[in-house]
């Protein structure tokens, strides 16, 4: 697999161009984008419907809900508030931020996620999966048992913490193996850490009997989302968005391999520093709010690189736009499949995620 991926790598150069460093500038660089098969108009058309699809999921998904509401009252619940009214107060306080966490939750996820598989060169890459997720979860449930009053801020900047130290120490126990770390390792090591905190999570729940503050976590769903959540994590997360985007040039050269991006003059390990500090913000973020909703960035990002192709310059944003899209609609899902009760978006999403990623590591493993 490692050949056929450095002969693919290699294919990917404009002719007559070497992998030496010395040997390749930016002119080469930009020849080797122009021949990087991609579909900006594409992707273009993309993001443009689905903004709109967006918007039109907003609506609905404000609309609809245990107490249905007309369209023309949320139009003037949003414009002109009268806090006097029931059906005001119901889309301002408690719609409204939950379904704009879903915007920031989706994107959160499907961005870290197309990160860490360009980065990586890993198709089963994920903050869920690589142990991200359950690394914030962990760190949330620590500070339920013995911080009980922390505030939300603080939450969150501790949710990067768990979300940071899960990432070294999974990077850190696939390496150790005889062969060094590869994509089928990084996911193993990333499934054993996360079966591990999970387990602990459970623990500590159990022991300072905090199970019902930490449920809404282990299930995953935005219903607790407030105005104050997403105050907090909103200038986190569109800065780390902006950031990705900024970085997604230097994505694209390392997903060609790290010979290829240090042969094109690319800091690679720069980059992937940037990159990992990225992801920890993005995924402790949306963990801090929803809990952990995993697959959004093993799905979304695969779908984008089908529909736009490899050019991460474009697969960022799209896959930005469409993981909001995902749980604006699992949401809305999850709250009308059975009136009356709600269903985590988490396993919602999980129904589509486990399939596809057995399907991906069926795929690898045939590739060894």
């Amino acid at each position: 697999m490692a050949l056929r991926r450095k002969e693919s790598n290699e294919s990917s150069l404009p002719s007559g161009a070497s992998t030496a460093p010395e040997a390749v500038g930016e002119a080469g660089a930009a020849d080797v984008f122009k021949r990087i098969h991609s579909r900006p108009h594409v992707a273009l058309l993309i993001i443009l419907g689905g903004i709109i699809a967006l918007v039109l999921g907003i609506g609905v998904s404000v609309t609809f809900g245990a107490r249905d509401i007309r369209f023309e009252d949320v139009w003037l619940a949003v414009f002109q508030y009268n806090s006097n009214l029931t059906d005001h107060q119901v889309i301002q306080e408690l719609r409204l931020p939950r379904v704009l966490g879903c915007v920031l939750v989706g994107s959160s996820f499907a961005v870290a996620g197309a990160i860490l598989q360009g980065m990586m060169r890993n198709p089963l890459a994920d903050s869920g999966l690589l142990g991200l997720n359950s690394g914030a979860g962990f760190a949330l449930a620590i500070c339920f048992a013995f911080f009980p009053g922390m505030s939300y801020s603080s939450l969150v900047l501790v949710c990067f913490i768990g979300a940071a130290l899960s990432a070294l120490f999974v990077f850190a126990l696939g390496s150790i193996a005889k062969g060094g770390l590869t994509p089928v390792r990084l996911v193993l090591a990333g499934a054993a850490l996360s079966a591990l905190l999970t387990a602990l999570s459970e623990g500590v729940a159990l022991y300072f009997r905090i199970g019902q503050d930490l449920a809404f976590w282990y299930a995953g769903g935005v219903a607790g989302t407030r105005w104050i959540h997403l105050k907090v994590m909103s200038p986190w997360i569109i800065v780390a968005i902006a950031g990705a985007i900024v970085i997604s040039r230097s994505i694209t050269l390392l997903s060609l391999g790290d010979d290829v991006a240090k042969g094109l003059g690319l800091r690679s390990g720069f980059t992937k520093f940037m990159g990992t500090v990225i992801v920890i913000v993005l995924a402790g973020s949306a963990v801090s709010a929803v809990g952990a909703v995993s697959f959004v960035g093993l799905l979304v990002p695969h779908f984008a690189r089908k529909l736009v192709g490899v050019d991460y310059r474009w697969i960022i944003p799209t896959s930005a736009v469409l993981g909001a899209v995902l749980v604006v609609l699992a949401d809305l899902a999850a709250r009308t499949v059975r009136p009356g009760f709600e269903t985590p978006i988490g396993a919602l999403i999980a129904l589509i995620g486990v399939p596809f990623f057995l399907y991906l590591a069926n795929k690898e493993r045939r590739e060894l």
